[in-house]
């Protein structure tokens, strides 16, 4: 009877670290023995939010390249997927793209979808008081998109587009500036960039408010289009940060944020310009 009972005491036993092993390999491992990406900072993936869809910043294309990283659907490239590959590089983990529409990018963030946003995204007020963010790692200037055949290719000034129809991307900044033009007739924002580019050309708008690195891409991409720099004074005023852009981080994530500044101080301004004439010259030739 001893003997019967210490049997079946050591197979309990067995069973038990069995199942203990077991629990332990699933909270660490995935299903093939890798590490789970949990969005933890032990994790060895950095996971960036971007649209894919507002080059030169982010686009994305069928077929692979050089400079293009692979995710769920296709093919990602671009300034920011870039200045992602030097940022995930410095942290020691590989880069994930998770394409994000823009206005779910900081909801992404927030929820533990993406590590960090970088999507050509300005450090505005408004949003500092949901994330927070870098460095400036670019900066840029307000310009207006508009047909090179049209009546206000000449424009040099926010009082030339008196009276015109005018939008930018909805829940951005670019939007909100419209408003200093003079008697502008405002239209409705718009999701995208690519849909103010065929807005713009089918004649439903006069114009779109943009940065110049995003001007100078529609302008490659649709010959027929062209963009107005503002003279001295006679432009948008916004603040420094409203024309920059930075990485988003989840609030209160200091040493992830310290770590992106270290790595971002390490790209002098002339790569940084050099990063984005490469992506200006290797963005698709069309806006769909």
């Amino acid at each position: 009877m001893k003997k019967l009972i210490s049997v079946l005491l050591a197979a309990l036993t067995l069973v038990c670290c069995l199942g203990l092993a077991a629990c332990s390999s699933t909270s660490g491992e995935t299903a093939d023995g890798g590490a789970a990406s949990d969005g933890s900072e032990s994790s060895n993936v950095f996971r960036v939010g971007m649209e894919c869809n507002y080059a030169p910043y982010n686009w994305a294309q069928t077929s692979p390249s050089d400079t293009a990283v692979a995710y769920a659907n296709g093919y990602a490239d671009g300034y920011d997927v870039q200045i992602a590959k030097r940022i995930a590089d410095g942290l020691g983990k590989e880069l994930e793209i998770v394409q994000t529409e823009w206005d779910g990018l900081i909801p992404a963030l927030n929820s533990g979808k993406v590590d960090a946003v970088i999507a050509g995204m300005s450090a505005t007020e408004e949003r500092k008081l949901s994330v927070d963010f870098s460095d400036n790692y670019y900066e840029s200037q307000l310009v207006m998109v508009v047909r090179k055949d049209g009546a206000y290719a000449e424009a040099d000034s926010l009082d030339d587009f008196s009276g015109a129809r005018i939008t930018g991307q909805l829940n951005t900044f670019h939007y909100s500036v419209i408003d200093q033009i003079p008697d502008v007739n405002k239209q409705t924002a718009m999701e995208t960039f690519p849909a103010m580019v065929v807005a713009l050309n089918s004649g439903k708008i006069d114009g779109y408010v943009s940065e110049r690195p995003g001007a100078v891409s529609a302008v490659t991409a649709n010959p027929d289009l062209t963009y107005v720099e503002f003279a001295e004074g006679q432009g948008f005023e916004a603040s420094p940060d409203d024309t920059s852009i930075a990485v988003a981080v989840k609030k209160g994530n200091t040493e992830l944020l310290e770590q992106i500044n270290g790595i971002l101080a390490e790209i002098t301004p002339e790569e940084r310009e050099e990063l984005m004439n490469q992506a200006v010259e290797n963005q698709p030739l069309s806006e769909e």
